[in-house]
């Protein structure tokens, strides 16, 4: 029997719960987890707040682990090896997207919690092609993240070819957008912080951050004119997207990666009159978390991380859902 810890109901705290774990199939791997994030998607899928979650609910989705078991058929992995595991636990592997590399474009996607148990337990099992082989010089303790918050914020570098030359705004700088910084920053570009927050200038400034800036204050936003060439938004809270499509570029873009559950409001003639666009993307595909994992390594890029131990499960998710871990937790056996 595995041991895990559950959510028996929506909004419940989290208790030991033991399954069986379900045989391999030809392409799956079985791993034994080390570590594994706490996501507010797994706040999401806990609580029940995209109706989609059944219950016994084991979240957990930006995993640590080390394959102890592979399918007849597994070509990609062997028995050993370190690995990780994001959003996707499966694919296809047939359709279009999948034929060419943009796997999580799939429709048929396996997800890591919704469609099966997650990262909350000793063991996980995905397909092979989900699985993402880990550089040998990686840190692994504070890696986990990476798997979800870490490649949701650089997709897009690859999507729409960041470099250097271009002038970065980061809206709001929590678990992605601490991350965002550090990315857009070893690119070489120049990083403006978005933030509510007070009190986080200094760090913002030694994680990156050229410049930091209320999001709140419309004046000190105003003053910067079209100078950004792209402007990310972590946030899942509304704001003046109108402003923040002023201070864009001709050709510019406003890409969303944060949840905004309202409609986003946006003058038709903020986008026309500098050809700018409004754009949005989670997560992304094994190739590109390769990507990132290599990028990673060769910077020394990982998350700002407090660690709790598995036992210590429901004080770790109640800091997260009150905004109080700066600025990912990362729960171990």
């Amino acid at each position: 029997m595995i041991k895990s810890y559950a959510a028996m109901e929506a909004g419940k705290n989290l208790v030991e719960y033991q399954f069986k774990q379900k045989p391999l199939t030809v392409k799956e791997v079985r791993i034994k987890v080390h570590s594994c994030g706490i996501c507010h998607s797994d706040v999401s899928a806990i609580d029940n707040a995209w109706g989609a979650s059944t219950f016994p609910m084991v979240a957990g989705h930006e995993i640590i682990g080390e394959i102890i078991e592979i399918g007849s058929d597994v070509m990609l992995h062997s028995v050993g090896d370190h690995v990780g595991l994001g959003w996707h636990s499966g694919y296809c592997d047939v359709c279009e997207h999948c034929e060419n590399g943009d796997h999580n474009f799939c429709s048929k996607t396996n997800k890591t919690v919704f469609s099966q148990h997650g990262g909350f337990a000793e063991e996980v099992c995905a397909d092979e092609v989900s699985v993402i082989p880990l550089p040998k010089n990686l840190k692994l303790e504070n890696a986990g993240p990476l798997l979800c918050g870490g490649i949701t914020v650089f997709t897009p570098i690859i999507e729409f070819n960041i470099n250097k030359n271009h002038k970065i705004g980061v809206i709001g700088i929590g678990g992605l957008g601490h991350l965002a910084i550090k990315f857009y920053k070893a690119l070489g570009c120049h990083v403006t912080a978005f933030t509510s927050s007070k009190g986080k200038d200094n760090l913002l400034l030694s994680m990156g951050a050229d410049d930091v800036v209320s999001s709140l204050d419309k004046d000190a936003i105003r003053s910067y004119g079209a100078k950004f060439d792209f402007l990310i938004s972590t946030v899942n809270v509304k704001l003046d997207w109108n402003l923040f499509l002023s201070i864009i570029r001709p050709r510019g873009r406003l890409h969303f990666v944060g949840a905004v559950l309202d409609p986003i409001d946006a003058s038709v003639f903020s986008l026309m009159g500098g050809r700018r666009s409004i754009s949005g993307s989670p997560v992304g595909s094994p190739k590109n978390i390769k990507k990132m994992l290599v990028f990673c390594s060769k910077h020394d890029i990982y998350p700002e991380v407090e660690h709790f131990k598995f036992k210590n499960i429901n004080e770790a998710i109640k800091k997260v859902r009150e905004n109080k871990v700066r600025f990912r937790a990362v729960l171990s056996w």
